[in-house]
């Protein structure tokens, strides 16, 4: 092996236990309460070299959000790409993979948030390409099953609010509800894994529901 090329691999193995150092850490105490000598003492390596390679913490924090949602995104295309699966079958995998995914990365729903809100920055507008294949194709199904009679018609804002709304908001409102409802760290888990066999039955009885338009709003 070439000197070269092992500068390269022992480069690429220091921003990997980088990163992999500064996911633990973000993940168990915040973005606020990680420091980067934190980050630099869990890697192993000292804060000069962390410095090297990432010229922040906001910098290291983007990216590791970043390819944590690339990577989840990956993971529900797999089930609504598939044309096997029923759009319910598709809603049942999607329902399990947001919530196992952000039970994990518990921070990364209120990244999401303060990088699309107000002018978009270059993150979100990466995040919208990464998302939009996906959205596009289940919505298309979404409409196609609804043609077909297989779902009451659903407008697609209403669709997404509710699909998000049951899996996302959870983890967004979870200090609140856990004040709310006097409910510790475990039993919010606890209640997060009931949600991936209840969400989908919400989902499948709104879509099971026509929607009938007041008279009034006929007007």
């Amino acid at each position: 092996m070439s000197k070269a090329k092992k500068i390269v691999e022992k480069e690429a193995s220091t921003e990997e236990k980088i990163k992999a150092a500064a996911k633990k850490l973000f993940t168990q105490k915040g973005f606020a309460a990680t420091r980067t000598r934190d980050i630099a003492e869990e890697a192993g390596i000292n804060l000069a070299l962390l410095n090297y390679y990432f010229r922040s913490k906001e910098k290291l924090y983007d990216i590791i959000m970043l390819e944590n949602f690339r990577q989840f995104i990956q993971g529900i295309s797999v089930n609504v790409f598939d044309e096997k699966t029923s759009i319910e079958e598709k809603l049942e995998k999607v329902v399990i993979a947001y919530i196992d995914f952000l039970s994990a990365n518990p921070n990364l729903p209120l990244f999401v948030l303060n990088e699309i809100k107000g002018n978009p920055s270059r993150i979100a507008a990466q995040i919208n390409e990464e998302v939009s294949p996906t959205r596009s194709h289940l919505l298309q199904q979404v409409q196609e099953a609804a043609k077909a009679g297989k779902i009451a018609p659903i407008d697609p804002f209403h669709f997404i609010a509710n699909l998000v709304g049951l899996t996302i908001f959870p983890f967004i409102g979870r200090p609140i509800l856990q004040r709310v409802t006097n409910t510790t760290d475990e039993q919010f888990l606890a209640h997060m894994e009931e949600r991936k066999r209840l969400v989908p039955i919400w989902l499948k009885a709104i879509l099971s529901t026509p929607i009938t338009t007041p008279a009034h709003a006929k007007k």
